[in-house]
């Protein structure tokens, strides 16, 4: 690359840094940070069109949060906050949708880093951050086998399948009925696109085979996300959690819109109501 290219390409990484980390890049200039850090994933990965600023958001905290990179997870919180791109709820809740694919160790972290560096924003701007509010339970007036139908009914469509699990064990019944269908994918904090956007990296940095194969089939076929959405979900998660992972999510891609296809398309139609 010419010299007057290459310093063209490292203007736009560090402006690109500045955008999306809501700060100036102010580390060494070494293999890691320069061809790396700026001149590929800044310049390069974080200005593609594919997906919205704010989908690269939900892919990057989830992987940074399932990493375990204090740094990293601080920094990309303190952005998403400060950019707008999430408010201090939709982050809230996304750690929940995280908890639930990565476990409540790993989103326990993540869920004091969203609160520390809100009240970081709120300090930065001169408001002194909001006291905690009481949270209302979650449609208290269903009763346990109203909830469990619910779930049941929200687990086929989000799954795009025709039947739920069995309630037959604790972990089905109480777990995927009752609490992850049953009320976390019906939560209006996020939209079902954003939980399917967070729930795709969250399975792949599982490395979870099965949840993987149904979860990318599920966002392709609902028409959630396009192909062209997936693909570039694909590069992006690849940035933050690795190429190995993301050579197997990016064949599932490949192998569910092969299925989706054989199948007429994505589904058509709104979603039932639960309850």
């Amino acid at each position: 690359m010419a010299e007057g290219d290459a310093g063209e390409r490292r203007r736009r990484a560090e402006a690109m840094f500045r955008e999306v980390m809501t700060a100036p890049f102010d580390g060494a200039d070494t293999p890691y940070t320069g061809a790396g850090l700026l001149d590929f994933v800044f310049a390069d990965v974080w200005a593609r069109p594919g997906l919205s600023r704010r989908d690269r958001r939900l892919v990057t905290l989830t992987c940074v949060a399932a990493a375990d990179t204090r740094e990293p997870i601080e920094a990309h919180v303190y952005a998403a906050l400060n950019s707008g791109d999430l408010t201090y709820d939709e982050a809230l809740e996304l750690v929940l949708q995280f908890a639930v694919y990565c476990g409540w160790p790993k989103a326990s972290f993540l869920n004091g880093v969203v609160q520390e560096q809100y009240a970081r924003v709120c300090r930065e701007r001169g408001i002194e951050p909001p006291a905690p509010a009481p949270l209302p339970p979650w449609e208290p007036g269903l009763d346990r086998e109203a909830r469990l139908e619910g779930g049941e009914a929200c687990f086929a469509w989000v799954n795009c399948l025709p039947f739920a699990p069995p309630r037959d064990t604790p972990y089905t019944e109480a777990g995927i009925l009752n609490f992850v269908f049953g009320e976390v994918w019906q939560r209006p904090g996020l939209s079902v696109r954003d939980r399917r956007v967070v729930t795709v990296a969250a399975v792949g940095v599982d490395d979870t085979v099965i949840p993987i194969r149904s979860h990318v089939y599920a966002a392709l076929k609902s028409g959630d996300l396009a192909l062209e959405e997936m693909r570039e979900l694909v590069l992006h998660f690849a940035v933050y959690a690795g190429w190995p992972k993301a050579s197997f999510l990016d064949q599932v891609v490949g192998e569910s819109w092969a299925r989706v296809e054989s199948e007429g398309g994505p589904r058509t139609g709104a979603a039932p109501a639960y309850h």
